[in-house]
């Protein structure tokens, strides 16, 4: 029997499939679902999400957020989420650079600010980890 994955953002629906697996990254380390999984909720970490169905096995990168199991149906809701072939390396990497040259004057940035671009550095290199990956 499969898995339900559906992957929602604030901005749209990122991913929505039936699969035989997943790895989501969570602030307690990776964990593997498979079909029959006792139900759960957990916190999803920035970091890489891996999907398999059949012989093939698909990336992406995840922002923060949280993961819920009930049955054989996954959801993760993350403030951010993007499949590996949709990642640009180079707007990825000048994101993450103006985001740390704001970070170097932080006196200047209120805390909502600062987190923010906290937030758009780890997911950065969540994006760079998956594009870059090795097989």
């Amino acid at each position: 029997m499969p898995l339900t994955l559906e992957i929602v953002t604030p901005e749209a629906r990122v991913y929505s499939d039936t699969i035989d697996t997943v790895v989501l990254p969570t602030v307690q380390g990776e964990i593997g679902i498979l079909p029959g999984h006792i139900p759960l909720l957990t916190r999803v970490a920035h970091g890489e999400l891996r999907v398999t169905k059949g012989n093939q096995t698909h990336h992406l990168a995840v922002g923060d957020g949280f993961a819920e199991v009930d049955g054989d149906r996954v959801q993760v809701l993350a403030e951010s989420a993007i499949e590996e072939s949709k990642i640009d390396e180079q707007a990825v990497e000048d994101a993450m650079r103006r985001a740390e040259e704001a970070l170097r004057a932080p006196q200047n940035l209120e805390p909502a600010e600062i987190e923010r671009l906290e937030g758009v550095v780890r997911f950065a290199v969540a994006q760079l980890g998956v594009k870059r990956r090795r097989p």
